[in-house]
């Protein structure tokens, strides 16, 4: 997910003065041809909206956010009967963790056109993220109605299942997401969580098309340890783990896996590995010097294991499990 703008920032970029772009052939909007052949037609017709919404949507996508808003915002100001640039900036904010921002944004599209697709789906999902699942399903019905094959939609209903921990329902809404639309990756990976939940080795093959769609992502393969990790079957799942980290050095979620099952294979030096990685990767995770001071305390090495557990409450002072090995840790000692 993209950084987390402050509002502040967000703000600012809402007040940016007009567009301004260089034509410096080495500003970022030469460089990406997708960019320099709409920056070109701007060039051409600096009245056309259609244009700065399409380059803020490719900037948005290559996550020049301050960029795509700017070009967002003037598009709105060169036209403001299209719903889509609302949707586009609501879209944006709500990725920024800006719900009343988005709100806005996206009830203005409502306004202009409340069969905004686009919206409604945005709005079912920060009805998700806050847990308001009655109002997330009449949004994704809203858009069900008018297209009986959107794909999101089910995917949507797909995860509110999942919270629910219907793990049934779940199930069917993926699939016909699935049904809807053969490549959604996403609906494979959840197809491949929730069939793992069951025990269900149909979960890997989920996994194996998901990862075939994209050989870059490393979600796939640590996904198919978790499998074989919660079947109990720790050298399958350890290759995984070992595999997910060739894809991605950066894919922290494995290390925790593979540290965990040489735990239980009792190579705890091994263990202890992973979380060191972790915690040069990620120097702030509490769970990282948590995982570390473990490993310590299982080598009986009790002065590294307080300070690891002394350093995770820094970063999580409500950290249960670290408080409760210090407290047995001085109890016994």
């Amino acid at each position: 997910m993209k950084k987390v703008l402050s509002l502040l920032f967000v703000s600012f970029c809402f007040v940016a003065c007009e567009d301004d772009t260089s034509k410096d052939e080495n500003s970022v909007f030469y460089k990406e041809p997708a960019l320099k052949s709409v920056t070109e037609e701007i060039e051409k017709n600096p009245e056309k909206a259609s244009l700065y919404f399409e380059r803020g949507v490719i900037l948005d996508r290559l996550e020049l956010d301050t960029l795509a808003l700017k070009d967002y915002k003037k598009a709105i100001s060169l036209d403001s009967t299209k719903a889509e640039y609302y949707s586009a900036i609501g879209d944006m904010l709500f990725e920024h963790k800006d719900l009343e921002g988005s709100v806005q944004w996206l009830s203005k599209a409502l306004e202009i056109n409340p069969d905004d697709k686009r919206a409604h789906l945005k709005a079912a999902k920060m009805f998700l993220y806050t847990e308001d699942y009655n109002r997330a399903f009449e949004e994704i019905n809203v858009v069900l109605r008018q297209d009986v094959y959107n794909p999101e939609g089910y995917y949507l209903k797909g995860l509110i299942y999942k919270d629910l921990e219907d793990v049934d329902r779940a199930i069917s809404s993926f699939q016909t997401a699935l049904q809807v639309a053969p490549d959604f990756r996403e609906a494979m990976m959840q197809l491949g969580i929730m069939y793992g939940l069951k025990g269900d080795p149909v979960a890997l093959k989920y996994y194996e098309n998901a990862y075939k769609l994209d050989s870059t992502d490393a979600a796939p393969l640590n996904g198919k340890g978790v499998y074989y990790k919660d079947k109990g079957d720790f050298e399958l799942a350890k290759n995984a783990f070992i595999d997910a980290i060739k894809v991605d050095r950066y894919f922290l979620s494995a290390y925790y896996n593979l540290g965990y099952v040489y735990m239980q294979q009792d190579s705890i030096q091994k263990s202890l590995r992973q979380y060191e990685i972790v915690t040069k990767l990620d120097p702030a995770s509490a769970e990282a010097y948590y995982s570390r001071g473990l490993c310590y305390e299982l080598l009986g090495d009790m002065d590294n294991a307080i300070a690891d557990y002394e350093q995770a409450l820094k970063f999580d002072k409500d950290y249960s499990e670290p408080k409760e090995r210090l407290a047995e840790i001085k109890k016994g000692g």
